[in-house]
C-alpha cells in the first residue's frame, strides 16, 4: 500500500537527500517548508549548505513538471508541494501563524481527503503535537544507527584454552580457539571484527589475562604495550587499547574512533601520543597536531568574537590547555608553582606550530597531509560533517574522533544520529579503522567525580 509522508524542514536541513528515501511512496512538502528553506539558504555552515542542496534538488524536479500536481522521483516515488491546506481548521490552542502548526494543517488536510499522512520530523515537540491531534508522526530514521547499548565497542573478553594462553605472546591465538561462556557454563563462539581488541583469559586460571588484537584470523599481542608516550603510562585495559590504536602509524591506522565518558583520558592520551611522535621522539610521520572541537553555539557565533581566528577559538580550546598543563609538567607537586613558566611552555608549543587549532566551519574544502588530526567532542558532528572530515584525509594523516554520545549539545542529534556513532557503526570492520569504547570503571577523575557518576 502506497503511503503519504509529509516532510518537515529540519529533516532536509540534516539530510537534504531525504526526499529520495521513501521508496515508492508519496512525499509531500508543505509550502511553509519551502519558505523556511528560503530563509535558511543564506545561513552559514552546514545548515545553509544543506538548505541550498535541497532547493537545487527541487529546482531539478521542477523541470519534470508542476510541483503542485506532483512529479516522479528516481526511486519510483512521487513528490508534490502542498499549499498548506488553508481551509483546514486547527484546535484553538494551535495558532496558524506558526510554521509547525501549518505543517500539521497539511497532515490533517491530507487525512481528511481519505489518505492518512505520516509526519516525518526531527522535532520531538512537533511529534507530540501530532499525537495530540491524532496524527501519526515519525523520526527520520535513515541515518539512525542501532541503540547505544548495541553499538560496536571495539573490545571483547574471551576465554582460551590454557595451553594456547601460554603460547600467546610468541604465536598469538587463532580466532577459532576463542570462546565465550555464560553463567551456566555454556560455550559459544564470539563474532570478532578486524582490529577488535581482546582481553584473553585462561580458562583454567581466570586471574591470568593477556591483551591482544584481532588481525586477520588470529589474535596477536599488542605492539606498544610497554610504551610510555610523553611519559604517560596506561592505568587500565582501555588505556592500553587506546595507546595501541594511537601509536600505530597512519598507514596502518589512519582512523581511530574513541568513545567514552569524560575523565577516561581520551583527549589527554591523544595529545600525549601526538607530542611523543613530534617532540620527544620525532618519527617525522606528522608535521603538526591539528585540533578541532565542534560546538553547537560556537560554530554560529565565532564571527562575533573579537580577535583573529586563534583568539576567537581559544575559549573552546581551554580543555586542550588543561590537558597540556598536565602533560608538559608531570610533577603534580611542582606543576603550578610558577604559573608564568608553565604558560610560557604552552605558548612555545603553539608558537612553534606543533599544535594548531581550527574551527570546524573552516575545515570545509581543505585537505590534510601528514597531520595528526584530533576531533574532540565529535558527538556534536552530524553524519554529513563526519563524512566531510574523513574524506579529506590526505597521505600520512591520522584522524582521531573523540567523544561521548551521551553528551550531545546540538539540536536534532541524539545517541543514534550523531556523527561519532554514525562513523563508528559504518566503519566497523574496516582494516583502516581502529575503535575503542572506554568504560565507566576506566574513568580517572577524582573520587568526588566518580561518586557523582554513581549517584547522580
Amino acid at each position: 500500500m502506497v503511503k503519504t509522508y509529509v516532510i518537515d524542514t529540519n529533516v532536509l536541513i540534516q539530510a537534504p537527500y531525504a526526499m529520495q528515501c521513501f521508496e515508492e511512496n508519496q512525499v509531500v512538502l508543505p509550502l511553509v517548508v519551502l519558505e523556511e528553506l528560503d530563509g535558511l539558504k543564506k545561513a552559514d555552515g552546514e545548515r545553509g549548505a544543506n538548505a541550498r542542496r535541497a532547493i537545487r534538488f527541487l529546482e531539478k524536479l521542477r523541470g519534470r513538471g508542476d510541483l503542485l500536481q506532483g512529479v516522479p522521483l528516481d526511486n519510483g516515488g512521487f513528490l508534490r508541494v502542498e499549499a498548506n491546506c488553508v481551509d483546514v481548521e486547527l484546535p484553538e490552542s494551535l495558532p496558524e501563524d506558526k510554521a509547525d502548526n501549518r505543517i500539521l494543517k497539511v497532515c490533517r488536510g491530507i487525512g481528511q481527503e481519505g489518505t492518512p499522512a505520516v509526519l516525518v520530523t526531527k522535532d520531538l515537540v512537533l511529534r507530540i503535537k501530532a499525537q495530540i491531534m491524532g496524527l501519526e508522526a515519525q523520526d527520520f530514521s535513515t541515518e539512525q544507527v542501532i541503540p547505544e547499548e548495541e553499538q560496536y565497542c571495539g573490545r571483547i573478553q574471551c576465554y582460551v584454552p590454557e595451553e594456547r594462553f601460554k603460547e600467546f605472546k610468541k604465536k598469538g591465538v587463532p580466532c577459532s580457539e576463542l570462546y565465550l561462556s555464560d553463567e551456566e557454563g555454556n560455550r559459544s563462539c564470539p563474532e570478532l571484527t578486524e582490529n577488535e581488541f581482546v582481553i584473553l583469559k585462561a580458562d583454567q586460571s581466570l586471574k591470568k589475562t593477556h591483551l591482544g588484537r584481532v588481525k586477520g584470523t588470529k589474535v596477536v599481542p599488542l605492539e606498544y604495550q610497554k610504551s610510555e608516550p610523553y611519559g604517560v603510562s596506561p592505568r587500565n585495559a582501555g588505556q592500553y587499547f587506546l595507546q595501541e590504536a594511537l601509536m600505530q602509524p597512519a598507514k596502518d591506522a589512519p582512523l581511530v574512533i574513541v568513545k567514552g565518558m569524560a575523565g577516561t583520558a581520551k583527549t589527554f592520551y591523544s595529545l600525549a601520543v601526538g607530542l611523543e611522535k613530534i617532540v620527544n621522539n620525532p618519527t617525522k610521520e606528522y608535521r603538526r597536531i591539528l585540533i578541532c572541537r565542534p560546538n553547537a553555539q560556537f560554530d554560529s557565533d565565532i564571527g562575533f568574537l573579537p580577535g583573529d581566528e586563534q583568539e576567537k577559538i581559544s575559549p573552546l580550546m581551554r580543555p586542550i590547555i588543561d590537558n597540556l598543563e598536565q602533560l608538559i609538567d608531570s610533577n603534580e607537586q611542582e606543576r603550578y608553582r610558577d604559573e608564568r613558566e608553565l604558560q610560557g611552555k604552552i605558548e612555545e608549543i603553539f608558537n612553534r606550530g606543533i599544535i594548531q587549532t581550527e574551527a570546524m566551519n573552516f575545515i570545509r574544502g581543505r585537505s590534510f597531509v601528514n597531520t595528526y588530526l584530533i576531533i574532540d567532542e565529535a558527538q556534536n558532528m552530524t553524519p554529513n560533517q563526519v563524512k566531510g572530515i574523513i574524506t579529506r584525509a590526505g597521505k600520512g594523516t591520522k584522524i582521531i574522533l573523540l567523544g561521548d554520545p551521551n553528551q550531545i549539545d546540538k539540536p536534532f542529534l541524539d545517541e543514534r544520529t550523531n556523527g561519532l556513532s554514525y562513523a563508528s557503526e559504518y566503519m566497523k570492520g574496516s582494516p583502516l579503522c581502529w575503535q575503542i569504547t572506554m568504560t565507566t570503571e576506566e574513568c580517572e577523575r577524582s573520587d568526588l567525580a566518580m561518586d557523582a557518576v554513581r549517584r547522580l
